[in-house]
């Protein structure tokens, strides 16, 4: 059975991130009723990080195909966020997440920013409740106030002026209502830090900011990529290059998602991007009563590229299989 992965982040596995002094010393993270705020917690040095790869299925969230973590069909479990002060007295999230093996439960970390064996964390607070919201906001596709999403009629609309029941431009459905619109103001740092994609790559018309997650749609007319086909898809994380695609972490930024009836293409900036994907773990921020007629359930993922397919300079090589350039 393929459990094609929907989400990938950056886990490393519970006990390589434990108490270095207080009443739990020596003991690793854990779930929320065996923590205790106070207790000072460092990553080892010998901790690896690894991705891992999430499918959504009927009974829930599962490992996926080409985790780097896990076994594909494992069960997986959000169980708790736990809140960390670091010595420069920054705020760090991180999820535990618990996986179901053969031999008995397996338990990582998710850190919402990034850890280093250098650093020291006093535990701040645990909540069980938020851990599947955390997840679903790192998850979301969302862009930012100020960018241009293309209507039905041709009309380059900033998306903070979109309202529901407006009509955009799909590339697979044609013109497609908004049925459901999300703002949120958040702080893009760690897991969250926007991606920027400058003006001209990948065709942009203009700078584009787009979640790690999001993903692009990208027509090869050279298959520069060696994907074997002309359609493909790519997560903005994976076509960082610090230069023409980079990461920028910091400052509070007004974000808005957009909801069709099914999984859609859209254009922004000039170029194709994907709608908010309706799954398990993005349902966590959504409206109870919100009803779709077609959502998909892959979402896509026959067409991506994982970030081992890319190779080096992925951003370079998909601008110039977009235009053609076999050079």
């Amino acid at each position: 059975m393929r459990h094609p992965p929907l989400f990938r982040f950056v886990t490393y596995p519970a006990d390589g991130f434990d108490v270095l002094a207080g009443v739990n010393t020596g003991d690793p993270v854990g779930r929320a009723d065996d923590m205790v705020p106070g207790d000072i917690y460092r990553l080892r040095r010998a901790a690896r990080p690894a991705r891992l790869a999430i499918a959504d299925e009927e009974a829930g969230q599962v490992v996926a195909d080409t985790s780097e973590a896990g076994r594909p069909g494992e069960p997986l479990r959000i169980v708790d966020c736990h809140r960390f002060m670091d010595t420069a007295g920054q705020l760090i999230e991180l999820l535990v997440l618990d996986r179901d093996t053969a031999q008995g439960p397996a338990r990582h970390i998710l850190p919402l920013a990034a850890l280093s064996p250098d650093q020291e964390y006093e535990l701040i607070d645990s909540e069980t409740r938020a851990a599947p919201d955390r997840l679903a906001d790192i998850a979301s596709v969302r862009f930012v106030a100020g960018t241009h999403v293309t209507m039905s009629d041709g009309r380059q609309v900033a998306v903070e002026d979109v309202k529901v029941g407006d009509v955009l431009l799909t590339r697979s459905h044609g013109p497609q209502p908004v049925r459901w619109i999300g703002h949120q103001t958040y702080r893009a740092t760690g897991a969250s830090a926007l991606v920027r994609i400058t003006a001209g790559t990948l065709n942009t018309a203009r700078d584009l900011w787009l979640s790690p997650q999001h993903r692009l749609f990208i027509w090869q007319r050279t298959d520069r990529v060696n994907a074997g086909r002309a359609e493909v898809m790519v997560r903005a994380e994976h076509l960082v290059n610090g230069d023409t695609v980079r990461r920028e972490d910091g400052g509070h930024v007004d974000s808005f998602q957009l909801i069709f009836d099914g999984h859609e293409i859209i254009y922004a900036e000039g170029i194709a991007v994907e709608s908010l994907l309706v799954a398990g773990l993005t349902r966590a921020r959504l409206p109870d009563s919100l009803t779709l007629d077609r959502q998909s359930s892959d979402g896509g993922t026959e067409l991506e590229l994982d970030e081992g397919a890319l190779g080096s300079d992925a951003a370079d090589k998909l601008t110039r299989a977009s235009r053609g350039d076999g050079s």
